[in-house]
């Protein structure tokens, strides 16, 4: 087992780094302010997380399993219709979340 100095040390670098990491979008705000970068990158960040994020979750299916994806399928399409149809982020990720379980749950 370490000893105690040691962890203390490794828990307060650790501690140092997250408090620091968590500052730096604070500290930097004023600076760029007004950035057109900044504005550019909210703009940009959202659709590309959400993209990748997609396309995380699309590559995980497994087709060979029971219900052949079924469930994560039509969810993808529930979620696109109501988002289309409502322009409602909120309402299109209840929807497809709900369709996803609803149809889990029947297919298995």
């Amino acid at each position: 087992m370490p000893e105690p100095g040691y962890l203390a040390l490794a828990l307060g670098v650790a501690v140092a780094i997250t408090v620091s990491l968590r500052a730096l979008p604070f500290l930097l705000k004023k600076p760029i302010e007004g950035s057109a970068l900044l504005a550019d990158l909210g703009r940009w960040m959202p659709l590309g997380a959400i993209g990748i994020l997609a396309v995380y979750c699309v590559a995980r299916i497994d087709f060979a399993a029971a219900a052949h994806g079924v469930p994560q399928v039509a969810a993808i399409a529930a979620t696109a219709a109501v988002h289309l149809w409502r322009r409602n982020a909120l309402l299109s990720i209840i929807t497809g979340t709900a369709v996803c379980v609803a149809l889990s749950l029947v297919l298995g």
